[in-house]
């Protein structure tokens, strides 16, 4: 909507950085599309251009024969739009102005998300997935500067991966907490997913005792397990045998409205790996579909209805020397031109999960976008 750029809370200059004037963009808006877009941009990274940009949650269909039949019709956002760059700028302000963000509404009911929540539970039982990230949409409206609205929800909540990309579509304005991976130029890549989410307390004590519940719960402790060890999978297809590592697990980190466990696993990539061979092995990330990946997507793509876009898509930056990082696109706004918002939320269903729980918890995740 506006000059193209792409801004980064952190990225790889410290304090902030912007990707602005893209030499061209590239992009994909159809599966066939894609192997050329993997390819055009690895070509501009061993040229020596830095990338930026987006992938929506729909790419991973492409990447299983089991799924691409899948691929709902109609989407919003493309599957990958990078834009091609000579390097980043440490000039990160954005546009003043008015700004404004309705509450968001949500879109499905309780009782709409209890019947879909009642279908993955039945398939758990079963014994067709362990896991099912089940997620419903939630609509606002938006009005003034798409960059003034994201200093908005920068200053309610800070987040360690946010970002803001307008590269023609709708602007996303993202406050994800989630790194899905990152890598060096070594080849040591690192993911930290989240599975596990407790709201803040109402003081410091209240606070300390939500905490200690959740590192002592059960429920998430193995939620958070069965996604470390997926990504664990996912990661040694590309990784050297053996060095796939669990540094760091249930720790629980705190944002603003809420405190949520995470895990880190470390590994480190062969040789001559590049994007294509990255994103096809790890995409999308295991934190936002359930376990086992290709069967809890399917059943979700049954119950979801509609593309979920952007939403658990990710968002990230690639250096000319082999660095990359990508957030998880959750707490994930999209504004589109005619005024309208659209953002998702959801979470991991287990076999003791509820659904008065799980909505609730689906509803506080949306607390990032409600300006008091």
């Amino acid at each position: 909507m506006g000059t193209p750029r792409v801004i980064f809370d952190a990225g790889p200059l410290a304090g902030g950085s912007a990707f602005s004037a893209p030499l061209r963009l590239i992009r994909a808006d159809t599966p066939a599309e894609v192997p050329g877009a993997l390819a055009a941009m690895a070509a501009a990274q061993a040229a020596g251009h830095w990338l930026a940009g987006c992938a929506s949650y729909e790419l991973g269909y492409v990447f299983s024969s089991k799924l691409r039949g899948l691929l709902p019709a109609a989407r919003s956002v493309p599957l990958l739009l990078f834009g091609v760059f000579d390097g980043p700028s440490g000039d990160v302000r954005l546009a003043e102005g008015a700004a404004g963000l309705s509450a968001p509404e949500p879109e499905w009911s309780f009782d709409e998300y209890a019947a879909a929540f009642g279908a993955v539970h039945a398939q758990i039982t079963r014994g067709e997935i362990y896991q099912g990230n089940l997620t419903f949409p939630m609509s606002a409206r938006w009005s003034g500067s798409a960059e003034a609205l994201y200093g908005r929800l920068k200053a309610r909540q800070a987040a360690p991966h946010g970002a803001f990309v307008d590269l023609g579509g709708p602007v996303l304005l993202s406050r994800s907490p989630e790194l899905f991976f990152s890598l060096d130029a070594s080849g040591r890549m690192v993911a930290r997913p989240m599975k596990g989410t407790v709201a803040r307390g109402l003081s410091a004590a209240e606070d300390a005792e939500r905490v200690a519940w959740m590192r002592g719960s059960e429920k998430n402790r193995a939620e958070n397990l069965m996604i470390v060890d997926l990504l664990r999978n996912d990661m040694s297809r590309i990784s050297e045998v053996g060095s796939v590592r669990v540094p760091q697990l249930y720790t629980v980190e705190t944002y603003a409205t809420l405190h949520q466990m995470v895990s880190e696993v470390t590994a480190q990539v062969r040789a001559g790996v590049g994007i294509a061979e990255i994103f096809e092995a790890l995409f999308p990330c295991g934190s936002i579909t359930g376990a086992p990946k290709i069967r809890a997507m399917q059943i979700l793509r049954g119950l979801e209805g509609a593309a979920r876009d952007a939403y658990c898509g990710a968002i990230g930056w690639i250096a000319p020397g082999g660095e990359m990082a990508f957030s998880v696109a959750i707490r994930t706004l999209m504004c589109f031109a005619d005024g309208t918002a659209r953002l998702n939320v959801g979470g991991g269903i287990v076999y003791d999960s509820t659904a008065e729980e799980e909505y609730g918890e689906a509803l506080l995740k949306a607390r990032f976008a409600v300006l008091e």
